[in-house]
């Protein structure tokens, strides 16, 4: 419950108190019933057939101890009006993101209209927008929420531990560049893993993982079974994507000359394995075979693990309740001073 009063929100301290508001009703039939009558033997030695202004007007003194009542049912639940207030941060969530950056994310089917872009450009790119908002999507960032970043090809490493630091997160984003030949397998296990450790320990309301590859695991140094275990246990969401289109994806290929040529190269993505990490974590799976459905797929996750953000919370007050005790006062002052005068009932 809160009033208006000037220019000021205000709230009261105990709202339950405006219940003695009610006590307005009695106060005026009692008003109404006390003495002062005159008994006449015909109304027709009444001024004016009995009817004048003050007769007319008889009613006020009384409904003005009714007002006074409810002036003081306010005061009674100490309105207040914030004078000061401060920015309250609330819990968020915590995501770790782990991007495949074998050579395969070298494609380019995830690109841009206009522009070309290889995927793992694409996942950097839209990336950058879940975290920090923007862009022509519905991506409204995620300034509350503590942030991480894994990369992974034949072995997984921490690029970015959970921050609320998101500018640092995002340029550790940018920095992301495609494993050596000799290092490009896809080990889904161990991003996996090593996302979920950096989560295990951390204290947030909910803790989420998004796992992006465009490959089938090949090394399997971590089991993914034992992942997905581990996972479970600490309580980790985990959202996989599966990244390209299906059958063949172009791929730029350097010459000797310095120049560069496309090539296709096909596309294996072992959906299965992402569809039960997703489903044994209660998580969700999804598919980006264009760079508009990659963008889709962060404002579905965005949408999916949100929380309240931030709040303004008054830290100072004002204390009102004096001013209706005042104009509570004077309400019966007035009522009395038209009784006894004016709007007296005997004559």
């Amino acid at each position: 419950m809160r009033w208006i009063y000037g220019w000021f929100h205000v709230e009261p301290t105990h709202p339950w108190l405006i219940l003695v508001v009610l006590l307005a009703i009695p106060a005026y039939l009692l008003a109404r019933m006390s003495a002062g009558r005159v008994v006449f033997s015909s109304l027709g030695a009444l001024p004016l057939g009995g009817h004048t202004w003050r007769t007319r007007l008889s009613w006020l003194p009384d409904a003005l101890i009714a007002l006074a009542v409810v002036a003081l049912a306010i005061a009674l639940t100490g309105p207040r009006a914030g004078e000061r207030s401060a920015r309250i941060r609330r819990e968020g969530i915590a995501v770790m993101m782990a991007i495949d950056v074998s050579g395969s994310m070298r494609a380019l089917d995830l690109s841009e209209k206009n522009r070309e872009l290889t995927r793992l450009a694409a996942v950097e790119q839209s990336f950058e927008r879940f975290v920090l908002g923007g862009g022509s999507g519905g991506l409204r960032g995620r300034p509350d929420d503590a942030i991480g970043l894994v990369a992974f090809a034949s072995y997984a490493e921490t690029r970015s531990p959970l921050t609320l630091d998101h500018g640092n997160l995002v340029a550790a984003a940018r920095q992301l560049t495609f494993a050596r030949n000799e290092e490009s397998q896809t080990a889904i296990g161990a991003g996996l893993e090593l996302a979920i450790q950096r989560l295990a320990d951390f204290k947030a309301r909910s803790k989420i993982a998004i796992l992006l590859t465009d490959g089938e695991s090949n090394v399997h140094d971590i089991d993914e079974d034992t992942a997905i275990d581990d996972a479970v246990k600490a309580g980790v969401k985990v959202y996989t994507i599966g990244a390209g289109t299906k059958g063949l994806a172009p791929i730029r290929v350097p010459r000797a000359d310095g120049s560069s040529e496309l090539m296709q190269t096909e596309v294996s993505i072992d959906e299965a394995l992402l569809r039960r990490i997703a489903d044994r974590t209660h998580g969700q799976y999804f598919r980006a075979t264009d760079h508009a459905g990659l963008v889709k797929i962060y404002e579905a996750i965005d949408k999916l693990e949100r929380t309240v953000l931030e709040d303004n919370r008054f830290t100072e007050y004002r204390e009102l309740y004096g001013r209706f005790v005042v104009a509570a006062i004077a309400l019966v002052l007035v009522a009395f001073m038209l009784r006894g005068s004016a709007l007296r009932r005997l004559p």
